[in-house]
């Protein structure tokens, strides 16, 4: 019984995998339900019931959210070549639709994005992936590592979690205007506080490139630091990029108490290496450091 459910959520996950990967291509119910081997009469039913939204509905999320990260994040695409990729035959169409669903235009969204709408929007799609996407951890999955220092530059964010996605936006033009790019400048992000246990208005979080130039007077407070080097508990994350809480506990309530380890005076932080929206979400990739005396 236990084996027949995992090889139906394993089919059912490569589904999902199959739909991050080919979001431009035609994802009608007869070339998805062929990817798991389900038959197109019954799979519609089946999708639903397991993830508790519609195929269609699920395509459009995914399409959406991938539009509105390219909205805020990624300054490179016309909000009409935006519309086209999200599926949508004229931008004033995808304007309608996504006014509807974030209360913003496309533009306005793009300019100054209001969060808590957009996490609101998106619970019913997250809910749906963390069905199958809760990645089981092992031992090995973790290495110890000597890590060097690194100089970065240093934005903060302290305030409320749901307002990350502004501190970013701020970060990246930033990191534009100064040609720190992710390509020449590794991405860090630095966990000061536990959002599960830290007041709302009290929550930190830096954001970080690294670079040992110096950093000159600017407007968004951007300031040099240097992450510590020594000995760091490292686990690659595959996908989950949004939501790193389940590796983090992992490390901390499995892996910590049986490694004879002790962890060091600086908080866990994470470096980016593929992002998403430049690639797939399932194919993002993020190494977790816990740093260790």
């Amino acid at each position: 019984m236990k084996a027949a459910l995992e090889n139906y959520h394993a089919r059912m996950q490569r589904v999902l995998d199959h739909i991050d990967q080919y979001l431009d291509d035609d994802l009608d119910l007869a070339a998805v339900s062929g990817v798991a081997a389900f038959s197109k009469y019954h799979f519609h039913r089946q999708f639903t019931a397991t993830f508790g939204l519609s195929l269609h509905r699920y395509v459009q999320l995914a399409r959406m959210k991938r539009a509105s990260y390219r909205l805020a994040y990624r300054g490179v695409q016309s909000v009409t070549e935006i519309a086209l990729d999200a599926g949508y035959d004229a931008p004033d169409a995808f304007a309608r639709a996504f006014r509807r669903r974030f209360g913003q235009s496309p533009s306005s969204f793009r300019e100054s994005p209001d969060w808590e709408p957009w996490l609101a929007a998106f619970g019913p799609l997250d809910n749906a992936r963390s069905k199958l996407m809760q990645k089981t951890f092992i031992r090995d999955d973790v290495k110890i590592r000597d890590v060097p220092p690194t100089p970065v530059a240093i934005m903060e964010h302290r305030g409320a979690p749901a307002m990350i996605g502004t501190t970013i936006q701020r970060f990246i033009a930033w990191r534009k205007k100064s040609g720190l790019a992710p390509r020449v400048s590794a991405t860090f992000t630095v966990y000061h506080d536990d959002p599960r246990t830290t007041p709302a208005e009290a929550f930190r979080m830096d954001l970080c490139a690294a670079t040992d130039r110096p950093i000159e007077p600017n407007d968004e407070g951007v300031v040099s630091g240097v992450i510590p080097g020594g000995r760091c508990a490292v686990m690659r994350v595959v996908g989950m990029s949004d939501n790193l809480e389940p590796a983090a506990l992992y490390l901390y309530r499995d892996w910590l108490p049986g490694s004879g380890e002790e962890t060091r005076d600086f908080p866990l932080y994470c470096q980016r290496i593929s992002f998403y929206p430049d690639v797939a979400e399932h194919e993002a990739v993020t190494d977790l450091f816990l740093p260790l005396l």
